[in-house]
């Protein structure tokens, strides 16, 4: 691709050979006299600076010396390869796929070296390499594809891609890796090949399992869409199935929502594999050890990857199976620019790998759901009566014979249905209490008015972190030592929302004889013994038990479903799925209280253990109100003259339409000016137009980023929140 001549702004230009410079002449000297010296002047001579030897021009390669380098500027109207020549030191060094150093606008900056040609199509001077950082082709055309084409489907740039896609070089792990250690020279270990054909194991408790297994083994491309059964068995039947891949000298990569998981999975795996047949890729392994668990999937060292979100990007050779665990949690959904999400970015590698896609939880999401309508994917699940053997008893407090027999049950957070449950599964084992909030009290309001308290600098809600703590701004952290209820004038409060730290002090005081145990955050527990306990968590922090829990109580169920929020039913659903999947089956005393209406869906879904049919209806719903995943949207936000410019140079496909603008919708830094109006405007498309809507919006902000206009917009496609 031809870059821009010395004569446009920003140009690459080859670097001048500097011009010798003037000797420099002596300055006048000047007398020094002094009271004891003689009379007279005393000259004092200054050394001539040796004129700068000129740098001799670099010398083109003779073979291929043009090299088309993508250059790290996030730029969206420089979102594309520019031309170089390889100077002949850098010959041999320069290879696809290497790190190298360029000169653009001016400027040093990074880069990648895409490809070498033998003539460039810009009719200009071409600037040289300045160095290669390192010879280590870290870029492969896989990734490099991949990365263009997510680019391309969430309207970003390449840039940014691949700063989330190559992990930040780390020379020690690098040099490390290349070198060979002191010492006799051991003989190198040979690449693995294919390994023993893995046994089906629990896959025969779903009818369509052996089939997915038998064509894995093939070496074809089947995709499904996994409802897993309830209990500690999901992250070795993903092991079976990265077995049965690499036996037919496949990769496989997985990529799981948090570190709990990628643990239990790293466990599943060495057990399935053996020792030294996986790895696991995680940003709390550190930079070096990282990079250099990295680089051993680069060079093919290992076949079976598993890890966190940005593993979804790892050059894992020969690719055969991707598989996501959950893929309903936000933790898939990267916050950094283009925001790409695992599930697609791994159906994107999936498609153009011709390699095999496993999407499975215990819920379901829209998305699921749509692939399989479309026949992208088919589904695998268990029969009702399998279903039926391995989930436990689950119980709503709305219905009609808990009301008879307690009338404030739908209004208490702990009624009686729960506390019972409780005291009669302490018998038996640990008991898991679910709560949406972490904190101690997350809202409070006026004891005698029951007006929520509210900061008198920001207007933001009221909550206290402990008992004895004045209340403090959850949005500003501003401190409210003398709040005063604006209505009414009076000084005390009452709780709205419960958080998890009061709960658990409720729960001690209510079962004194019993330990409890909190798990939430970065204070999560990984596991909890199997003797008797109360374990208030989170969801996402509920940790495994030994044998399973005896019971769980899902407390709040209303705060969980009635959000404001596209996904609040979803949500909602997937992580009461996930925390009863820990509990024991029926058959051994499990039982599960949910603190929610029994009419609402999501709690008839879970009565059932039916996220399928839930999945189905939601998607119906959207499709009727026109929101994704039926069809494609996108939205931009930022201050509102910004936000109108982008707009007004969108150029929307057929049937696309603008839905707002309206005030807020950014929590980041959105303007120049602090005090600027900050919107979020919505643009939607028919699903089939989704591309179409992608390039328009890339040439929009290629438009703005051109004219150097003020105002950060981000932009952000299939957003996972529209409210």
């Amino acid at each position: 691709m031809s870059v821009p001549t010395e004569r446009v702004p920003g140009s690459l230009v080859a670097p001048q050979t500097p011009a010798a410079p003037q000797a420099l002449a002596a300055p006048d000297t000047q007398a020094l006299t002094s009271e004891r010296a003689s009379p007279g002047p005393r000259a004092v001579s200054t050394p001539r600076k040796r004129p700068r030897r000129a740098r001799p021009a670099p010398v083109a390669a003779e073979r291929l010396p043009v090299a088309r380098v993508a250059v790290d500027v996030s730029l969206a109207h420089l979102d594309r390869p520019f031309d170089y020549l390889v100077p002949e030191r850098l010959a041999e060094s320069a290879v696809p796929g290497c790190r190298v150093r360029v000169r653009f606008a001016g400027q040093l900056v990074d880069g990648y070296l895409l490809g070498r040609e033998a003539a460039s199509e810009h009719p200009g001077r071409l600037a040289f390499l300045e160095r290669v950082v390192s010879p280590e082709p870290v870029l492969t055309p896989e990734i490099a594809g991949l990365a263009r084409a997510v680019a391309d489907r969430y309207a970003g740039t390449l840039a940014d891609v691949l700063r989330l896609a190559i992990p930040p070089r780390h020379a020690a792990a690098e040099s490390a890796h290349q070198d060979p250690p002191p010492g006799p020279v051991q003989p190198v270990p040979p690449r693995p090949g294919p390994l023993p054909h893995a046994a089906p194991g629990s896959w025969t408790r779903y009818p369509a399992g052996e089939a997915f297994l038998a064509a894995l083994a093939d070496g074809r491309a089947p995709r499904a869409a996994w409802s897993a059964l309830p209990g500690p068995g999901w992250a070795e039947e993903i092991a079976v199935t990265a077995a049965t891949a690499a036996s037919a000298g496949r990769g496989a990569l997985i990529v799981v929502p948090d570190a709990r998981d990628l643990g239990q999975l790293d466990d599943a795996l060495g057990a399935q594999l053996g020792r030294g047949q996986h790895l696991c890729l995680s940003a709390g392994l550190g930079p070096a050890e990282r990079y250099r668990r990295w680089l051993s999937v680069l060079r093919g060292d290992v076949r079976v990857v598993a890890g966190l979100r940005a593993a979804m990007f790892a050059p894992v050779k020969n690719l055969g199976l991707v598989v996501v665990w959950d893929d309903g949690d936000d933790l898939h959904a990267d916050r950094r620019a283009p925001y790409p999400h695992a599930r697609e970015v791994l159906a994107l590698r999936a498609h153009r790998q011709r390699a095999a896609a496993l999407i499975g939880g215990f819920a379901r999401t829209a998305e699921v759901t749509q692939l399989v309508a479309t026949g992208w994917a088919r589904p695998v699940v268990a029969a009702r009566t399998t279903v039926r053997s391995a989930a436990p008893l689950i119980r709503g407090t709305g219905d009609d014979d808990e009301l008879a027999r307690d009338e404030a049950a739908g209004a208490a957070r702990l009624p009686s249905l729960a506390l019972r449950t409780a005291r009669e599964a302490l018998e038996r084992g640990p008991v898991l209490v679910q709560v949406p909030r972490r904190g101690y009290l997350a809202a409070v309001a006026c004891g005698r008015c029951r007006e929520q308290a509210r900061c008198a600098t920001c207007a933001g809600p009221l909550a206290l972190g402990a008992a004895e703590a004045p209340p403090q701004c959850a949005w500003c952290g501003a401190p409210a030592t003398a709040w005063r209820c604006p209505q009414c004038g009076h000084e005390g409060l009452r709780s709205i929302v419960t958080g998890a730290a009061r709960t658990a002090e409720e729960l001690g005081r209510a079962f004194p004889s019993v330990p409890v145990r909190t798990s939430r955050g970065q204070a999560a527990l990984a596991s909890v013994p199997a003797t008797p306990a109360l374990v208030v968590a989170t969801p996402g922090a509920e940790p495994a038990a030994r044998g399973g829990y005896a019971a769980a109580l899902l407390l709040d169920g209303r705060v969980l479903a009635g959000r404001a929020s596209l996904r609040a039913a979803e949500e909602a659903l997937r992580r009461w799925l996930n925390a009863s999947a820990l509990v024991r089956p029926a058959a051994e005393g499990g039982r599960v209280v949910v603190v929610a209406e029994s009419s609402l869906a999501p709690v008839q879904a879970l009565i059932r253990w039916d996220p399928v049919i839930f999945s189905e209806r939601e998607l119906a719903e959207r499709q009727q109100l026109r929101f994704p995943p039926s069809v494609r949207m996108a939205a931009a936000a930022g201050p509102h003259a910004a936000v109108t410019e982008v707009i007004d140079a969108t150029k929307l496909p057929p049937g696309g339409e603008i839905l707002g603008p309206v005030p807020g919708g950014w929590d980041g830094p959105a303007a120049d000016d602090p005090g600027a109006e900050v919107v979020r405007v919505f643009f939607r498309v028919p699903k089939p137009q989704g591309a179409d809507l992608a390039r328009a919006l890339q040439a929009a902000q290629a438009v703005r980023s051109a004219r150097k206009a003020t105002g950060a917009v981000r932009v952000q496609m299939d957003p996972l929140e529209l409210i």
